[in-house]
């Protein structure tokens, strides 16, 4: 799988996405990532991207030509077309299902804003879809590109150890993952359920399925509500 990231900060990406288990997938080619600078495809001398907006209003508005430009490098450089994906606070909220369905493509396209946005003649162009990763304005697109290369790669093959190890994590069927425990068996008066002591794997796998359902009843309850909407389809 290969992700490309449009952005004014390619460093602030590729800093974050070269780390921890996000990075070790990279150097493993478990998938293909690039961060590209939009500033290098504008025509102006300054390398400008942005202008007022017409009719008026309060701050800049990116330009549609370096970002096309940008779009077209990257078909050319990779011989495909990618799926473009704008970040933006009037996309659909990213969750655990639009992850696994990102997961299943072969090439991603993240555009990243900035300032007001971007030129809308550039959304109708290129972007396939809007997401945000919640109700909240942020100071660019960055960090929600991040947030979903790797909500999403760890979902490819080999990235994680085992595919066991996102199975019965949070938001997997719709319930939040079970409490977990290590050593000391002791902590500040705090024992760890004698359960997970007992080495006997049918109670534990019995707690812990009771558990996932009793921590979203009570953190998450909206959750249950859309397993049970979706059971009823």
């Amino acid at each position: 799988m290969r992700f490309d990231i449009a952005t004014l900060f390619p460093n602030m990406c590729e800093s974050v996405l070269s780390e921890s288990i996000v990075g070790r997938g990279r150097k493993n080619n478990c998938f293909t990532l690039y961060c590209h600078n939009i500033r290098d495809y504008s025509d102006d001398k300054h390398r400008r991207v942005d202008d007022y907006p017409y009719g008026g209003g309060m701050g800049m508005v990116m330009q549609p030509q370096p970002i096309y430009a940008c779009y077209q490098g990257i078909c050319e450089q990779s011989g495909s077309k990618p799926h473009v994906i704008y970040l933006s606070p009037q996309g659909k909220r990213l969750t655990q299902q639009k992850c696994h369905e990102l997961a299943s493509m072969e090439h991603i396209m993240l555009l990243c804003g900035h300032y007001e946005g971007v030129d809308e003649r550039i959304l109708e162009e290129i972007v396939d879809e809007e997401i945000s990763i919640g109700d909240y304005v942020l100071t660019g697109g960055e960090l929600g590109a991040m947030v979903i290369v790797d909500s999403v790669c760890r979902l490819l093959p080999n990235v994680l150890a085992s595919n066991e190890c996102f199975m019965e994590e949070s938001l997997s069927d719709n319930l939040l993952e079970y409490p977990q425990y290590t050593r000391p068996p002791v902590w500040n008066g705090k024992e760890v359920p004698s359960v997970l002591l007992s080495g006997h794997h049918a109670n534990i796998v019995k707690w812990r399925n009771e558990q996932r359902y009793q921590r979203t009843k009570e953190k998450r309850p909206d959750l249950l509500c859309d397993s049970n909407k979706t059971n009823d389809i």
